[in-house]
């Protein structure tokens, strides 16, 4: 059953930038850029930066804060995403031919399975704001923990409890994923570094404003 549409899917009011409540926190916005599975920059991502609500900011923060005891800090590659992008996935996977990006993100699936399989919806819990794309960076290396897959590889070696991994990938996303879940958050059982706020403040609004701080400000 689809879930209800408000009327107020435009108004960011309840959204900040992440950056503004975790000061820390570092961000490769996957789709502002043409590195990601499509190619081109998507719909929607008028600025490298990630907006959540303020509630999920804030769970988000005490993540961080405990990360970092840890030694380690949070590096995000999407957050909120407008349902326009989301409307650019389904259009590219529906009618565009262009598989330039198969070898990096896709490699031993057809455009068509990434829909049947999970990987890709035609509504995104992105587009509610209080989900979240994130991985760990060493503190001491400067450089990004092996997974043992990277982000938005549409394969079963994403799933967060896939084995064909060595031990120490295995226990890294474990360790996401507990301080994520004791933050307030709920894995995704398709993704390692997909987590959604487990009280999310518009369980069933999916917004369209653009991926912007000015937009945000206005």
């Amino acid at each position: 059953m689809n879930k209800r549409i408000n009327d107020f899917t435009m108004n960011p009011s309840g959204f900040v930038l992440l950056a503004d409540y975790v000061p820390g926190i570092i961000q490769e916005i996957r789709y502002y850029s043409t590195y990601n599975f499509i190619g081109d920059r998507i719909d929607g991502y008028e600025e490298p930066c990630a907006l959540l609500t303020k509630e999920a900011a804030r769970a988000l923060k005490t993540a961080a804060n405990e990360l970092l005891v840890q030694g380690y800090r949070l590096k995000v590659f999407d957050a909120y995403r407008p349902s326009g992008a989301v409307k650019h996935f389904v259009l590219w996977g529906i009618e565009d031919q262009d598989i330039r990006m198969k070898p990096y993100f896709y490699p031993t699936l057809e455009k068509q399975e990434l829909f049947e399989r999970g990987y890709i919806s035609r509504q995104s819990s992105h587009s509610r704001g209080s989900t979240v794309d994130l991985t760990l960076l060493d503190m001491q290396t400067g450089k990004e923990v092996d997974m043992g897959g990277p982000f938005d590889l549409f394969s079963e070696v994403s799933h967060p409890d896939y084995k064909g991994i060595t031990q120490e990938q295995y226990e890294m996303r474990m360790r996401l994923q507990r301080v994520m879940v004791r933050s307030g958050f709920r894995p995704f059982d398709y993704e390692w570094w997909h987590f959604t706020l487990q009280e999310e403040p518009y369980p069933d609004t999916y917004f369209s404003f653009p991926v912007s701080s000015e937009y945000l400000r206005r």
